[in-house]
């Protein structure tokens, strides 16, 4: 006996591709828990409806086949440091790539290059990262001729942690009655001054005036961003020059050290600089923050799988 495949069914035949479209697309903005409430279905049933929506948005949108600029990063999936790597094509804005086995190595990252094929693989020209090693030997090996731009935010949260570490190093340092300006400050001093609220405000005004060394240290890692304003990589080491001469006996020793790693890393910070590099650096963070709250929507997502599909249809959108 045969059966006759009618066009207008979804893949679980018991519901047609309209109702199929409908529920992936109420699953987009709420968690399949209240989907599956609101349609009296079961879990399960949604969450097969979901999947094949999801892959048909991507059947629908391919991987192009020039990839001039992507981003590559890692999202925490569990505790205990678990990671998986995530590629976006930054041209695009959209996340095209995500390894569905935990791990962020060179092998897991050359895996990304094996499934995008050697065609695609020579039309990269530029990788923005951050200074994790196996993600620049991975592209060395299979992408030799792109050009690597280490993201400003991962660069900015190492000054920050050298700002942190210079706090803890004066709250050890000072008197016991000057500890009262820095104790609970963390926050305060890590934060720009425009993100703080008036109370927020005065409380940094206190500490710096309390502190020069927390003083001079805000203060640095406060014009730091500059860095990434400039249009010709002369004067960006101009400026990287001149503020590096402003740690001369000031005894910040976490800032000497954070100076060490970007003259370590100079090449790919330098280069976003150059003009026909200057592509969207926020866009990684972004996507990862996505990811987050798609975690938290469905209560922790264990399926790799499935949440691959998530993140990559998270920036296609619906026609």
């Amino acid at each position: 006996m045969r059966q006759e495949r009618l066009p207008w069914l979804s893949n679980s035949r018991r519901a047609t591709q309209r109702f199929a479209r409908e529920i992936g697309r109420q699953c987009r903005e709420t968690s399949v828990t209240r989907v599956a409430q609101m349609h009296q279905m079961k879990w399960d049933q949604v969450r097969s409806l979901e999947m094949e929506y999801m892959q048909n948005l991507i059947d629908e949108n391919p991987v192009p086949q020039s990839l001039e600029a992507i981003g590559v990063d890692e999202t925490s999936i569990r505790r205990g440091h678990s990671y998986a790597i995530i590629v976006a094509d930054l041209k695009r804005r959209r996340p095209i790539w995500m390894s569905e086995v935990l791990g962020r190595s060179t092998e897991d990252m050359d895996v990304f290059y094996i499934e995008m094929g050697e065609k695609r693989c020579r039309s990269i020209q530029l990788a923005v990262m951050d200074m994790w090693k196996p993600f620049r030997n991975s592209l060395h090996k299979n992408a030799p001729q792109a050009k690597i731009v280490y993201d400003k935010f991962h660069v900015l949260n190492h000054l920050s942690e050298a700002l942190d570490h210079v706090r803890r190093l004066e709250y050890k340092r000072v008197a016991e009655e000057d500890k009262r300006f820095i104790k609970g400050q963390r926050y305060t001093l890590l934060s720009h001054q425009a993100s703080l609220d008036l109370k927020g405000k005065r409380s940094l005004n206190l500490l710096l005036k309390a502190n020069k060394r927390l003083n001079k240290a805000y203060l640095l890692k406060e014009s730091f961003g500059q860095l990434w304003d400039y249009n010709n990589p002369t004067w960006a080491c101009k400026f990287f020059d001149n503020w590096k001469s402003q740690l001369r006996w000031s005894r910040l020793k976490p800032f000497e050290d954070f100076v060490a790693l970007v003259e370590r890393h100079w090449d790919g910070i330098i280069s976003y600089c150059q003009p026909d590099h200057k592509v969207s650096l926020g866009f990684m963070e972004g996507l990862n923050n996505k990811i987050r709250v798609s975690q938290r929507r469905a209560f922790g997502i264990r399926d790799m799988k499935y949440l691959k599909l998530k993140v990559i249809t998270s920036f296609i959108p619906d026609p």
